[in-house]
């Protein structure tokens, strides 16, 4: 297949990307610069516009561009910029997608922040959308991803915590863990629905070749954790302890209260139906494993 991928630089879309040309694949990666590499395009957020040919030299279209949620305080400018860095890249896509005839495949992303906080309750694709800021954030992404002609089919990828070795959830954690120092966040049954980088790589390129994955599909591994159940088996497997609670108080002023309490005191206990339909099955199917899995890559 010959796929254009937006944010194609991040810790998913630098995976996908060699994983789709190790698999024999052509790659566009769609860049907001002038073009660099012979497979650069430029799309323009300001016009939201992709530059010639478009779309229409591709099979397939991923859009994983977006702000980091947890790259800072969440002030007003910063929410603000979580919300349409997803949405502006996402109509950019939707917009060429009407006049191509060629690309009949879209995946965006999306994340479980969808269901908002669910304390621990189960919660599946079928499930609504949540309250607070996280979880309308994805409600208008994939409003805005709906908006693709009839004849695409659209898959929404709400995507747990990435257990890598690069980035995401596990290296923001290390620091703390390997200084022995990382403890439970709030009463620590807060819910993680998570799932290994090499994992998520393989759930999008099944959604890239199964015409039965259609709509929301929930990227999580089988058995969500509970945040002290992470800490506990992280901290085990670098030899750490891993007692003392973090102090929340010290935490919401670092961060704000905003993001601490949607992001990290608050928890979703998401199942994979859609993975569980099509009989998906997983590499890293347990915390434990994926992050020995990580920690080998890093060596």
């Amino acid at each position: 297949m010959r796929i254009a991928i937006g944010g194609f630089a991040g810790l998913l879309g630098s995976a996908l990307v060699t994983e789709l040309r190790r698999q024999g694949h052509e790659v566009v990666t769609l860049t907001r610069h002038e073009p660099i590499e012979a497979s650069d395009r430029r799309w323009d957020l300001d016009t939201l516009s992709i530059a010639p040919p478009f779309l229409d030299d591709v099979d397939a279209v991923i859009n994983l561009a977006g702000e980091p949620i947890a790259g800072g305080r969440w002030t007003e400018d910063r929410k603000q910029r979580i919300l349409y860095s997803r949405l502006d890249t996402t109509r950019i896509v939707t917009r060429a997608l009407e006049s191509s005839k060629r690309c009949k495949i879209f995946l965006n992303g999306s994340a479980v922040g969808y269901y908002g906080p669910r304390g621990d309750e189960w919660v599946c694709e079928q499930d609504g959308a949540g309250d607070g800021f996280l979880a309308g954030v994805c409600r208008q992404w994939e409003a805005a991803a709906s908006e693709a002609p009839d004849d695409v089919r659209v898959v929404m990828l709400r995507t747990g915590q990435v257990i890598a070795s690069q980035g995401g959830f596990l290296a923001k954690q290390r620091p703390m863990v390997r200084l022995g120092l990382a403890g439970r966040m709030g009463s620590g049954r807060q819910y993680l629905s998570w799932i290994s980088l090499r994992d998520h790589i393989r759930v999008m390129i099944a959604a890239l070749t199964n015409p039965e994955i259609v709509g929301p599909i929930n990227l999580v591994a089988p058995i969500p954790v509970t945040n002290a159940e992470f800490i506990a088996t992280y901290s085990e497997y670098l030899h750490r302890p891993h007692m003392l609670p973090l102090p929340t108080p010290a935490v919401r002023m670092i961060f704000g209260s905003e993001l601490v309490d949607e992001a990290l005191l608050a928890g979703q206990r998401v199942r994979g139906e859609v993975l569980g339909r099509i009989g998906f099955e997983f590499d890293d199917p347990s915390l434990a494993r994926a992050i020995a899995t990580a920690e080998r890559g890093r060596r």
